[in-house]
């Protein structure tokens, strides 16, 4: 029996958290939560996962920190990394690519777009 498909999210909003969990259990994936970078790794130092969401502007530590330093440990090479932010500009997106994010999602997301690129990028 093939076990649920583990999924990271990582911001500081608690609405977007719930968005994400409603969005994602709904879809059959099981959720693991986080609301800074630091408490990320954290969760991943503890919890294998197949996917992250992050978002980019956090307290504590940034989705653009959190990715490199996920990328550094060496053991989350092939992880994707799905960066969710309202973040558009060009620097921000090549930043994100840089520090070793798969994707980009821009604020609002769509549920069903959202859904489809976990699965694109999950093999």
């Amino acid at each position: 029996m093939k076990t649920k498909m583990r999924v990271l999210t990582v911001d500081d909003s608690r609405t977007i958290l719930a968005m994400l969990h409603h969005t994602l259990t709904n879809a059959g994936f099981e959720v693991l939560q986080a609301e800074d970078g630091q408490k990320g790794l954290d969760v991943l130092a503890s919890e294998p996962v197949d996917v992250v969401i992050t978002d980019i502007n956090m307290p504590v530590m940034d989705g653009i920190t959190f990715i490199r330093n996920v990328r550094s440990s060496g053991r989350f090479n092939s992880l994707p990394i799905l960066i969710l932010t309202t973040e558009t500009s060009q620097d921000k997106r090549d930043q994100g690519r840089a520090a070793g994010g798969t994707g980009w999602i821009v604020k609002p997301f769509d549920p069903d777009k959202l859904i489809a690129v976990i699965r694109r990028v999950v093999h």
